[in-house]
This record gives structure tokens, C-alpha cells and sequence, in this order.
């Protein structure tokens, strides 16, 4: 069969692929057959590190084995010109560091190995990057959050600053700061550090003259007594946001009052009314359309979905999806948002569900086999 392209289309189409890096080409090419995901792990078992498998357009999933070798890969990030993987090795030592970032080079899907420098603390659990190319770990057992920064030949400096968290909940995993995650304010340039230990969101500006991170009023915000603060989404809107507590199962919507400042709004529940049995929260999302929001549950072992109100974000539950498998440590929604992929740390696989993108409902499509996983990127 002979598919004709009109002189138009063909000029359109190579315009289009000369705007494009080399990785974002070689990363667009197999989208006829699939998109290619990354995979962080745990290494205390079978797995070595990094892996990579592929989303096909019907939801089935396909691995392509080991990307890259590293000790526990707890989370991943990418570069903003996609030519950069960071992997955040969730280790420490006796002496409370041991904790290192690792960069690699995306060829194609497979990963080469860079660089690797100190986190700045011990085990980081988080790594995010910023347009600018600063890199922010979170280190969880020392509470504190790293500053690096990732060079345009993929080499990293630092740790450039080190953030440190103080304080203690009432709860017996809060006896000192444990910082669990770092966010980018979408429409600011506020940096939010979410503190399990402490039980508070901490807030802070990039100063980028100094390469420092600077605490800025209002300084923290308290979250419910026990309530173990994991990770955020941010609304599209940008006028509000979503903390998902880890150790109430409880997700606390926060907005900005009359002068820009975040305060608590609600807090609801993640679990079905009547469920008693040991469970907690691990990860957090919202459709691009901003029409629902979705978390995890470890214990209880589901996805919960929620519908958003428009107007003032509160949420309204749409029902839970058993993830077939045991302790949903970190899902992602596919680019487009067809597809939401859920990691199962202890029975080692991957799911994926078919979004509908109206009622918001998931429904099973496809599973596959993964050594400890514990971080979905696309």
C-alpha cells in the first residue's frame, strides 16, 4: 500500500523533527509500537538496578530487561530536555550518609552511566530537577534536602547546599525529620520539602547567585497530628494543591489565602468507610485535565479515584481499584493519559488499566513481572 503525504505535510512533519533533540527523537520513534518507561527498584533482592519495558497503545506492557545497574533506585527523574536520567540511590551508611545521585545518559533507551555525587544526606527517597537544571534530593533518614546541580554534559556538582529539617511528630515513625519528597510551585518560584518526621510541608526560594536554598515566610505548615506527609500534586489551576499523609491514609487539600500563603482546606480519607486493617498512603496524581485525582494505598492495596470540583477542588470519591498485586508503592499516568501504570513493591509486578478519561474509572488491561519495583517514569 502506497500512503501518499502532500508537499505540505511532509515540509510540516520535517520541520517538526528538526525542533526535536536526537533523545526526543529516538524516544518518539517506537510510539507505533509503544512508549518506552523506566523502572526504579530496591536491590536487596534479585533486582541490579534500572529497568526498562514499554508501554504498548492497547495497555499490554513489554520488558526489555536491565537499563542500568545501581544500588537501590529508589526514584527517578529526567532531565527537561529528556536527555538525562537521575536516579536517586536510596542508601546509607553508619555514620548517617551514603546517600548518592547518579546520572545517566538516555541513547536510545539504554542508559550510560555518567556520574555519581553525594546526596547530601541519608537514603534519599526523592530527586526532582528544575528548568534550570538544579537538582533537589530528599534525603529521608537525615532529613534534609540536597542541593546539586546537573551540567549540560550530564556531569553533576554539589551538593552545592543541604537544607536541614528539625522538629518531631507524635507518631512513632516522627521522631525527627524525615523529609519525603521536594516540589517546584508550577506558577512560582516557591520550593515546597514535604517532611514525614516533622509532620509539616517546609517552604524555601532558590537562591540562584549563591546556589542556596532560602527559608521563606510562612517558613512550614502543620499538618494533622500524625498525619506523616509524603508526597504533592498540584492542580492545574495552580491555586491549590493535594498532600497525600502517608500514615493517616488521608489526602489534605491546601490553597493559598489573600496574601499567596498556603493554608489547610480539607482532608479526606483514602480508605473505604469501615476498613480497619493497617493500610498507608504512598503516592499521588492528577489528571492533566485536572478532573480527578488518584492515590495509592499500601495495605489496603487500591487506587483510589476521586472526581474535582472545579470551582474549589474539593473531591468527591469515584470508587477504589484493587491493584493486583501487594503494597502499590509508586503509579503514573501515561503521557496522553490513557493508561495508569501501578508499581507492586512486594509482588513484584506491574499493572497496567485502561483510564476513562469521563467517569474516571480504571480497568484492568495488562500485567508484568519486576524485581521490587518502586518508580514509574515515562
Amino acid at each position: 500500500m502506497i500512503i501518499k503525504v502532500s508537499t505540505g505535510a511532509a515540509v510540516l512533519l520535517l520541520t517538526q523533527l528538526m525542533t526535536l533533540s536526537s533523545t526526543e527523537i529516538a524516544e518518539r520513534q517506537p510510539v507505533a509500537d509503544g512508549i518506552s518507561f523506566y523502572v526504579g527498584t530496591y536491590t536487596r533482592g534479585e533486582s541490579k538496578g534500572i529497568y526498562r519495558y514499554q508501554l504498548h497503545p492497547d495497555g499490554t506492557l513489554k520488558s526489555f530487561g536491565l537499563a542500568a545497574e545501581s544500588e537501590n533506585p529508589s526514584f527517578l527523574a529526567k532531565s527537561p530536555d529528556g536527555k538525562y536520567l537521575l536516579a536517586a540511590n536510596e542508601n546509607r551508611d553508619d555514620a548517617g550518609g551514603g546517600g548518592t545521585i547518579t546520572s545517566f545518559t538516555i541513547n536510545g533507551g539504554a542508559l550510560e552511566y555518567v556520574d555519581q555525587k553525594p546526596s547530601g544526606g541519608a537514603s534519599p527517597c526523592f530527586v526532582t530537577i528544575d528548568q534550570s537544571g538544579y537538582v533537589f534530593a530528599a534525603n529521608y533518614s537525615s532529613g534534609n534536602v540536597g542541593l546539586l546541580k546537573l551540567s549540560s554534559s550530564g556531569k553533576l556538582d554539589g551538593p552545592l547546599h543541604v537544607l536541614q529539617h528539625e522538629g518531631e511528630g507524635s507518631h512513632a515513625r516522627q521522631k525527627g525529620p524525615h523529609a519525603h519528597s521536594v516540589w517546584f510551585e508550577p506558577k512560582g518560584n516557591t520550593v515546597i520539602s514535604v517532611d514525614l518526621g516533622s509532620n509539616e510541608l517546609w517552604f524555601s526560594t532558590l537562591d540562584k547567585s549563591n546556589e542556596k536554598l532560602v527559608s521563606t515566610a510562612p517558613y512550614k505548615l502543620a499538618m494533622a497530628t500524625e498525619a506523616g506527609p509524603r508526597h504533592m500534586a498540584f492542580h492545574p489551576k495552580g491555586s491549590w494543591a493535594y498532600v497525600v499523609n502517608e500514615l493517616s491514609s488521608t489526602i489534605t487539600q491546601i490553597k493559598k489565602n489573600n496574601v499567596g500563603h498556603y493554608e489547610i482546606a480539607s482532608s479526606i480519607s483514602t480508605l473505604p468507610a469501615g476498613y480497619e486493617e493497617t493500610s498507608s498512603c504512598a503516592d499521588i496524581h492528577i489528571s492533566d485535565d485536572g478532573k480527578f485525582l488518584y492515590a495509592s494505598n499500601r495495605g489496603h492495596n487500591s487506587i483510589v479515584i476521586y472526581q474535582i470540583n472545579s470551582s474549589n477542588g474539593s473531591l468527591a470519591l469515584v470508587g477504589h481499584e484493587g491493584v493486583r498485586g501487594d503494597w502499590p508503592r509508586n503509579f503514573t499516568l501515561s503521557p496522553g493519559g490513557d493508561y495508569l501504570l501501578v508499581a507492586n513493591q512486594k509482588s513484584n509486578n506491574i499493572i497496567s488499566f485502561k483510564r476513562d478519561k469521563k467517569s474516571g474509572k480504571l480497568e484492568f488491561v495488562s500485567e508484568i513481572q519486576a524485581p521490587s519495583p518502586v518508580c514509574l517514569l515515562f
